[in-house]
């Protein structure tokens, strides 16, 4: 365990896992479960942008890389941290999507397909399982800085004219989009499901 874990006295464990497979999935989860007796949060934060251009150039191969992670691994891993929640009657998940999730996205258009459907199964799961106590939200980030930005916006140049579009005038930085999760998983929110939080800067908002 990293040092700067065992100051703050959390307990952590790493299990890598493909999202993409379903026995890996089902593994990690149970292996969570035997480690810690039981799972109250999930973040499903795997994601690719897949290959952004028109889409007059996109193929079958490029859809499938996309949406294999996207949404197949984010039905997969629902999949399993429901089989666990639903039991203890209690749990969190909080997928994340991005604001093209739920608005248009050109030279993105796989991947904005991708992100509307994480959303799709968000709202879907969280009404199939809102009686058993388990609630089901996800985060949209708007603009982020990661390396995910970086290949977007391709240069320096580019990146600064999309910051200059966000109202608050920067970019997000990861924690913005922690301090969101954090948010949700929250119990003092417990009345939140099937919800899309947006964490844009106001970049959507007109």
């Amino acid at each position: 365990m990293p040092s700067e874990l065992r100051k703050l006295g959390a307990d952590a464990v790493f299990v890598q896992a493909d999202v993409r497979k379903e026995q890996e999935v089902a593994a990690l989860v149970d292996h969570a479960v035997s480690r810690f007796g039981r799972l109250d949060v999930a973040v499903n934060n795997a994601g690719t942008e897949g290959e952004p251009g028109l889409i007059v150039d996109q193929t079958a191969d490029t859809y499938a890389a996309t949406f294999q992670t996207n949404v197949l691994g984010t039905l997969l891993s629902m999949k399993h941290e429901l089989r666990v929640m639903t039991t203890q009657k209690q749990g969190c998940i909080i997928n994340i999507s991005s604001t093209y999730g739920h608005e248009g996205a050109a030279y993105a258009s796989v991947y904005a397909a991708s992100k509307h459907a994480v959303e799709g199964l968000t709202k879907s799961a969280a009404l199939e399982v809102a009686a058993s106590g388990v609630r089901v939200n996800a985060v949209a980030p708007g603009p982020t800085n990661t390396a995910m930005l970086d290949r977007f916006t391709g240069t320096p140049d580019n990146k600064a004219k999309l910051a200059g579009s966000v109202p608050l005038g920067r970019i997000g930085k990861p924690a913005d989009i922690a301090a969101a999760v954090m948010f949700l998983a929250s119990q003092a929110n417990d009345f939140i499901t099937g919800h899309i939080l947006t964490v844009d800067g106001g970049k959507t908002a007109g």
